[in-house]
């Protein structure tokens, strides 16, 4: 893209003109003025100047301006100094236009940006206990997870999807004590899907009857314990169970538009001894301690910087079971490199993109290096767990002997609501749908049901507009309009900003909506489409912008790579979100105020043609990254 060489320009020009006028090089700052009568472009050395040659800041501005030298070809078309003090530069739309205009005809010629150069990355996302079904605070997991994937790629990272599959946990035992010894019977009802059966009945009720009888909570510590060996039978009845629950899982996922690398299972840490060996490390560098007296007495415990005095996590009670966290160490210490890799990787399923879902094993597969050991490890987890992640990042650095800041990175997140309407049409009370979400409690929102909720509505509408289409082409389109719905009201916010979901607002065609960017997308297809059949060539050696409204267009297209660049470097995928609002709104307000097919100039419908071009590739990327579908028509 072309900004990026723009501002570079800039840059360059105001740093030759201090050499031949021979003022100090010092730092400073070239930006978008905030408003567009100042330019394109401003830079604030005359400010940082002042200071030190004790002379007025628009004096210095102007002598700096009037010495910058500009070629024909210069993305720089007017230099500026301008009260009280700012260098401001104008942008050459129409150089900028030959540039950026003929090279990009669809999305696939919108090019990566290697700022990752080949660091390996590893991203866990999801990682969802598997006796239940996905609910709508899950999705938001897995939408920035798998955002920060697609972001990552596409900026020259080498990097690996992990999802963390707990199938040895106090859920998992559950749901076992629900079969064994509680009369579920093992197969869902017709017509319902094994993990809303295993997580909305199963699973809620038996922790219904933990309050009534007392005892079955023996039989749940019985359960736990026969998890660790792996071959009890129950170990056996557990793989199979939670295998058919992370299929069903799967399926939810895929559909949302995520894929992995690797399924990392709990049960293989464990049954590998890898925490036993780490436990050993930790105890012998005195990274834990082990606690005579006190509430705590009997468990081994570790203290964390940058915790308040007495602060203190339990990695192991003192009846020697290994606490949540404590699992989460070795997994952690996996990633990193900083243990020995105990697994063998097997094959676990084709994924729809065609792509290999790889899995941990301990008996078959092969060794493979690519996801053991990452120069960088994300871990998305919403802020409810922030504490245990800087136990975790604190254990590491002791671990490692150096600080893991850099390498180690918790992205957090808040939780999700609905809105009184949502919860209302979804069956909840105004109460439950501030609460969290509760699988315990039964107080959640599946994310199938999100999704079936979303594309009912659409298909209602869908069919209104498009009599003409059949019944699996509208079915289709609804679909990718309830993903692109739900997954851009997932990302469109700060992450430590609470999402309160609104199915009808999600749905919108205009505002800051999925389908909106989608409806766009379509737009500007409709155009294309038409202008083929009417014979119009999106093609000019030259061409020429002159309308306001294509110049805006025009410049927020350029910026391309750099709004990816920063959504890289601050991990936000809003930064990315917000930019496809403001590509669509540009768009739209250039398609009102603009004519195209029926502009009479022909170099002029030739140049915006090639515009309205340009935007479906750079539109299409952004929503590729987005993870948003795209489709032709809607």
């Amino acid at each position: 893209m072309s900004f990026r060489e723009f501002k570079e320009q800039a840059k360059s020009a105001v740093e030759e003109a201090l050499k031949r006028l021979n003022y100090p090089m010092v730092e400073f700052n070239i930006s978008e003025p905030p408003e567009e009568g100042f330019g394109d472009l401003a830079a604030n050395i005359a400010f940082i100047l002042a200071k030190q040659l004790k002379r007025p800041p628009l004096e210095l501005a102007q002598k700096i301006a009037s010495e910058i030298e500009l070629s024909r070809d210069s993305l720089i078309e007017s230099v500026t100094a301008d009260p009280p003090g700012y260098i401001n530069f104008k942008l050459n739309y129409n150089i900028l236009a030959e540039k950026l205009l003929p090279n990009l005809r669809s999305s696939d010629q919108v090019k990566p940006i290697n700022i990752g150069k080949g660091v390996k990355v590893t991203v866990e996302h999801t990682s969802v206990n598997p006796n239940k079904a996905l609910h709508i605070g899950h999705l938001r997991n897995v939408a920035i997870g798998d955002v920060i994937y697609r972001l990552l790629k596409h900026s020259g990272y080498d990097v690996k999807v992990l999802n963390y599959i707990d199938d040895s946990g106090a859920q998992v035992a559950d749901v076992i004590v629900g079969f064994l010894f509680c009369n579920f019977q093992p197969e869902a009802p017709p017509g319902e899907k094994f993990d809303h059966y295993c997580g909305d009945t199963v699973y809620v009720k038996v922790n219904e009857m933990y309050e009534q009888n007392p005892a079955l909570i023996e039989k749940q510590k019985q359960v736990m314990r026969e998890l660790e060996d792996p071959s009890s039978e129950v170990t056996h009845l557990a793989k199979k169970i939670t295998t058919r629950i992370l299929g069903e899982q799967l399926k939810t996922c895929w559909r949302f538009g995520a894929r992995y690398d690797c399924l990392n299972f709990e049960s293989h840490i464990i049954h590998s001894k890898l925490w036993e060996k780490v436990f050993e490390e930790l105890k012998r560098r005195g990274i834990v301690k082990f606690v005579e007296e006190g509430r705590l007495k009997g468990c081994w415990i570790v203290e964390v910087e940058g915790e308040e005095e007495g602060e203190e996590k339990v990695l192991v009670r003192a009846d020697g079971t290994a606490t949540y966290v404590a699992k989460d160490i070795p997994y952690a210490a996996w990633k990193l490199g900083l243990v020995e890799d105990p697994f063998l990787y097997v094959e676990y399923v084709k994924q729809p993109d065609g792509t290999t879902l790889w899995a941990t094993d301990l008996d078959r597969g092969c060794k493979k290096t690519d996801f053991y050991g990452a120069d960088k490890s994300i871990v998305v987890i919403d802020v409810r767990q922030s504490r245990l992640q800087r136990i975790i990042k604190s254990i590491l650095k002791q671990i490692a002997g150096q600080s893991v800041e850099e390498r180690y990175v918790h992205l957090g997140y808040a939780v999700v609501s609905l809105s009184p309407q949502t919860a209302k049409e979804m069956g909840f009370t105004e109460e439950e749908r501030l609460l969290h979400m509760s699988g315990r409690k039964g107080i959640y929102l599946n994310a199938d049901d999100v999704l079936d909720a979303l594309k009912k509505k659409a298909l209602e509408e869908t069919i209104k507009r498009n009599p003409e289409e059949s019944v699996e082409w509208c079915e289709r389109v609804s679909e990718s309009i309830a993903v692109a719905a739900l997954r851009f009201d997932l990302l469109k916010q700060d992450l430590d900003k609470i999402v309160v979901f609104d199915l009808n607002k999600a749905l919108r065609l205009e505002g800051d909506t999925g389908p909106y960017i989608l409806y766009s997308y379509v737009r500007a297809s409709r155009i294309l489409e038409k202008a083929a059949a009417e014979g119009i060539k999106p093609q000019t050696p030259k061409p020429t912008i002159t309308q306001q409204s294509e110049k805006r267009l025009l410049k927020e297209l350029s910026k391309f790579d750099l709004v990816v660049e920063e959504a890289v470097k601050t991990l936000s995928p809003k930064t990315l979100a917000r930019y496809a609002i403001q590509l669509a709104t540009l768009f739209n307000n250039f398609y009102e105020s603009t004519p195209v097919l029926s502009c009479p100039d022909e170099e002029a419908r030739a140049s915006r043609l090639m515009l309205v071009t340009t935007f479906k590739a750079v539109l299409g990327k952004t929503m590729e990254l987005l993870g948003l579908p795209t489709v032709e028509r809607m």
